[in-house]
């Protein structure tokens, strides 16, 4: 019986257990419910500029600062609720990403209410269906495609912020709209 450490997985996963449940667990793996798509948004915007392992750290800092993601809420935070954030050592403090945040939200509620969810939004991009890519290696993934950079378009379009290409690319993988698994890993086969 294999063990984790004996499990081929994504390179970019490495030792640290935090890294290797997330991989295992949750990247790549097709999100439909809304409130978790807007938890991945939020933190893909705030990792802007920092690594993804930064953010897992802090993310149970980010759901308590955010009241567990419940997009109403945030969408609902003032100047006094931001300026309280920015204070919050559990979370990155940056002025920008957390007004980006309260933001997103107020544009998360605008796609719900035209789409009857941002899910039913989201994956339309895709027709519903995950892209299985092929990548033998991380350096054949992209950081970006033409589908990140109209999906982009149309966010930023929609109010949203923290949303340019890359970050989008990245969202589509942690959601699994892409499964970018190396063909080599483990969880290549078993998301295919």
């Amino acid at each position: 019986m294999e063990n984790s450490h004996t499990k081929n997985r994504c390179q970019w996963a490495g030792d640290d257990p935090l890294y290797v449940a997330y991989h295992d667990e949750e990247w790549g793996m097709p999100v439909h419910d809304d409130r978790e798509l807007f938890e991945l948004l939020i933190l893909e915007g705030a990792q802007a500029g920092l690594s993804w392992i930064t953010i897992l750290r802090k993310r149970e800092g980010y759901r308590q600062a955010f009241d567990n993601f419940d997009v109403k809420k945030v969408a609902a935070y003032d100047e006094a609720r931001r300026e309280a954030q920015r204070n919050d050592p559990g979370i990155i403090r940056n002025k920008l990403k957390i007004k980006s945040a309260v933001q997103n939200a107020q544009a998360f509620l605008r796609v719900q209410e035209a789409f009857g969810s941002f899910d039913a939004y989201i994956w339309n991009f895709v027709d519903h269906k995950p892209i299985l890519n092929a990548w033998q290696t991380m350096s054949d993934i992209p950081a970006s495609t033409p589908l990140s950079e109209q999906i982009s378009k149309d966010l930023k379009k929609r109010g949203f912020n923290f949303v340019g290409p890359t970050i989008v690319y990245a969202y589509m993988q942690s959601i699994g709209m892409v499964n970018d698994h190396t063909t080599d890993c483990f969880r290549y086969q078993e998301l295919t």
